[in-house]
């Protein structure tokens, strides 16, 4: 552990020109006392930092030093390319990793371009609430299988309380959730995750990885299957041009082709959906511009929300 910080401490140094004690310490989550011990242990060891004094002082490399530990090796370099999501890499046990091929990436910039990484996070951050972030912690098997999927290593473990060995070709992280990728008897399936118990990796051996496999085709593929799979009720609506050109944002995308694939010159359209609650919630947001006209259940509870509404803006009816 304090051989990779002393490497990071020079590497900082060395991309960055010189910080302070308590900066190092702030980058680095240890005690100013601490950076000392470990500067006076990089002198001793023959790496030239030294002390500059003053109110702009603070920890330096002897100028033209350069340290020889820039190289990525592949676990750095593949970790750099998913550095743009912090918190995935923390829950799959990637965050050093990842913050090492950073340092070493920044170190080895031309002295004029040392500033990139901090120009670039002054201007664009990526802030995606509902797909990362989460109160519940991680589960257990994330990080195994994180480590598996990295070096095709095959897996043993109990999903819903059955014992299967997987081959895990890669994890997706979908609205907080974490699925795998993973063939299984010559069949490629989506598992979750927080359903996996005793995970245990069998570093010893490698899977022969398909070279043709390509993770976001193939969930883009499982996704819309599984959508199609829930949409079994089909409701007919008559809707207006304004309705048509609302279809895709009311509708689930699964079911939007389809449904304007199907539509007649009168504006009728056959609409695929989960359930008549779930249509319900829907079509509300269609206002006038969309008529139910199948099933008549469906056109009931419309006709009856109308009906409120209506009294609720009716001069006669309001309560004001």
């Amino acid at each position: 552990m304090r051989a990779a910080r002393l490497m990071s401490l020079v590497l900082l140094l060395q991309g960055r020109g010189g910080m302070t004690a308590g900066q190092l310490a702030q980058e680095l989550e240890v005690s100013e006392r601490t950076i000392h011990r470990d500067v006076l242990a990089l002198s001793e060891a023959g790496i030239p930092v030294y002390a500059d004094r003053g109110r702009a002082g603070g920890y330096r490399l002897v100028d033209g030093y350069r340290t020889r530990l820039t190289g990525l090796d592949r676990a750095e370099a593949e970790a750099l390319f998913l550095s743009g999501v912090p918190d995935a890499l923390r829950d799959m046990g990637l965050r050093e990793v990842a913050e090492a091929a950073r340092l070493k990436a920044a170190a080895a910039l031309a002295p004029g371009l040392r500033d990139a990484p901090a120009t670039a996070a002054q201007r664009f951050h990526l802030d995606a609430p509902g797909w990362f972030a989460s109160d519940i912690p991680p589960p257990p098997a994330l990080a195994p299988l994180a480590r598996a999927v990295w070096g095709d290593h095959p897996v043993s473990a109990e999903y819903r309380e059955a014992a299967r060995t997987v081959e895990p070709y890669g994890l997706v992280l979908k609205a907080g959730v974490w699925y795998l990728a993973g063939r299984t008897k010559e069949r490629l399936l989506v598992y979750r995750v927080d359903r996996f118990a005793g995970v245990s990796v069998d570093t010893a051996r490698r899977f022969d990885r398909d070279p043709d496999f390509d993770l976001a085709a193939f969930w883009a593929d499982r996704s819309e299957q599984f959508t199609r799979s829930l949409l079994r009720t089909h409701v007919t609506l008559r809707l207006s041009p304004a309705g048509l050109r609302m279809l895709r944002h009311v509708a689930d995308p699964a079911a939007r082709a389809d449904a304007l694939a199907s539509a007649r010159d009168d504006g009728t359209v056959v609409l695929a959906v989960e359930s008549l609650e779930i249509a319900y919630t829907q079509l509300l947001a269609f206002g006038p511009e969309a008529e139910v006209l199948d099933p008549p259940e469906l056109r009931a509870l419309l006709a009856e929300a109308a009906t409120r509404m209506a009294s609720l803006y009716h001069p006669a009816g309001g309560s004001r």
